[in-house]
């Protein structure tokens, strides 16, 4: 049999390659683990992490400014200094980076190795002078900011999401080009730390993706706390007035206009990292998309596997995780499964906080057509909602006609967490008015969950046949 270096040599130190190699070394199996650049990923240094402790940031900064709705301080002009907000950003980034440090890794047996990795087939990669062989690989190196070809663009100073934490004083104003998860996120965050913000979207709406009706109630808070937001524009050309940046674009009746800014943040998709990795000499085939892989996450070559960012469809921490358990699972061991995409949750943290699961209304009826129900509720008509003070928000539950859930959405204060009892139902098939009968705590969020199965349990009652002979002969005898 022939000698390798190594069970398994993971490619991309991120979330799904950190699972991979602990998952295969907890399996008994040698492992190196090869990084670019610095462990952790995209989420540790450019992505969920900073994002979220600067919009926690933004969020009790909002709070401190609308204290007179709680009956407390009348005074919203208030003067914020946020010059140490980036510096604290980052000082939160290197506490989780230290939880995962190469000494951690090396700790348990796993070798840790920096620099460039290539393919010279599929069992051998150089590293520099170096040559390590492993009897099968799993590529995990993630995806990165695309950035479209836009005139002039290359001629002047812009963010994306992995420059953006560095920036040591926040800008007077931003250029945000993308109203997807990280443009509408970073646009509301920086806006309520006092900087202008603009997001030029090219689509119709925000957050494509998303359940329309709940996607323009958010988009309508985001415009009421005084974000411009513009739709169906066309980018034509950026350059340099004045020491400020200029956007010329045309808007959907092709009429011309002008915006301009200090900073500019794009933020309009990514792309998988498949770059200067010889995954041609593997026979590892990719396109623009990401590696190309099968149900098993095995690529086109068959001791090869991949997951996270670099296969995508969805380019999600969580998303990672699960799918690195499934590709290590199949490399390492005899019994195989397939991914499953039925069941994806993924939220927008914006505030209000938008949750999603399954299908949106519009892919429930093109799929179903009018055979199904919707159950809504408010948060404002919650009596944890009339406590705290929260006046916007909604759920809304999709079910099909024998009150299955087949989508869940959530546009509220903690929909994030929330949304998880309706996952859990739908991911075990648990018809949705079961949750109806769980004793909930009060005075909770959670209505905004119960209420709506509490619906679906009434429409349960009143179709079931022997409840409604029951009632025509009580009818009948009164």
């Amino acid at each position: 049999m022939k000698k390798f270096d190594y069970d398994l040599i993971v490619l991309g130190g991120g979330a799904a390659g950190f699972v991979s190699a602990k998952m295969a070394q907890g399996l008994g199996k040698k492992v190196a683990l090869i990084e670019k650049n610095r462990l952790g990923g995209d989420c540790t240094w450019f992505g969920c992490i900073p994002s979220k402790t600067l919009i926690k940031v933004s969020t009790i900064a909002h709070q401190i400014k609308n204290t007179g709705k709680f009956g407390l301080l009348q005074n919203t002009d208030i003067s914020l200094d946020t010059d140490h907000v980036m510096e604290h950003v980052r000082s939160v980034v290197k506490r989780v980076y230290d939880g995962h440090t190469p000494e951690t890794f090396t700790k348990i047996g796993i070798d840790i190795f920096f620099g460039e990795a290539q393919f010279i087939d599929n069992h051998r990669i150089a590293l520099g002078d170096k040559i390590l062989s492993a009897k099968k690989y799993m590529i995990s190196t993630g995806s990165s900011p695309f950035i479209p070809d836009i005139q002039g663009l290359d001629a002047v100073p812009y963010h994306t999401n992995r420059t953006i934490f560095d920036i040591e004083k926040l800008p007077a104003s931003m250029i945000v080009l993308g109203g997807g998860p990280i443009g509408t996120e970073l646009a509301m965050a920086f806006h309520r730390l006092g900087v202008r913000v603009h997001i030029l979207e090219t689509a119709d709406r925000i957050l494509i993706r998303e359940d329309r009706e709940l996607a323009d109630m958010l988009s309508q808070n985001i415009q009421g706390e005084g974000i411009t937001l513009l739709t169906k524009i066309k980018p034509l050309r950026y350059f340099c007035e004045n020491g400020r940046v200029v956007l010329a674009y045309q808007d959907e009746k092709n009429r011309p206009g002008t915006i301009d800014a200090d900073a500019v943040l794009i933020a309009i998709g990514r792309k998988p990292n498949v770059q200067g990795l010889n995954l041609e000499k593997a026979g590892v085939e990719y396109s623009a998309q990401g590696i190309k892989t099968n149900e098993r996450l095995q690529t086109t070559a068959s001791n090869i596997y991949s997951c996270g960012d670099v296969v995508g469809p969805y380019r999600f921490s969580h998303m990672a995780e699960y799918q690195a358990v499934i590709a290590t699972r199949n490399a390492l061991l005899p019994f195989q499964k397939k991914v499953d995409y039925r069941h994806v949750a993924w939220c927008t943290f914006t505030d209000p906080e938008l949750a999603h699961a399954g299908l949106t209304e519009q892919e429930a009826r093109e799929k179903l057509g009018d055979r199904i129900r919707i159950y809504r509720h408010e948060y404002k008509n919650t009596d944890r909602g009339r406590t705290d003070g929260i006046e916007t928000g909604i759920s809304k539950f999709i079910c099909d006609s024998r009150g299955t859930l087949i989508g869940a959405h959530i546009l509220g204060k903690h929909a994030g967490d929330l949304i998880h009892e309706a996952q859990l139902t739908k991911s075990l098939g648990i018809p949705f008015y079961k949750i109806y009968s769980a004793v909930h705590i009060y005075p909770t969020l959670s209505d905004i969950v119960r209420q709506p199965a509490k619906l679906c349990y009434i429409d349960r009652l009143q179709s079931n046949i022997f409840l409604r002979i029951l009632r025509n002969i009580m009818g009948k005898r009164r």
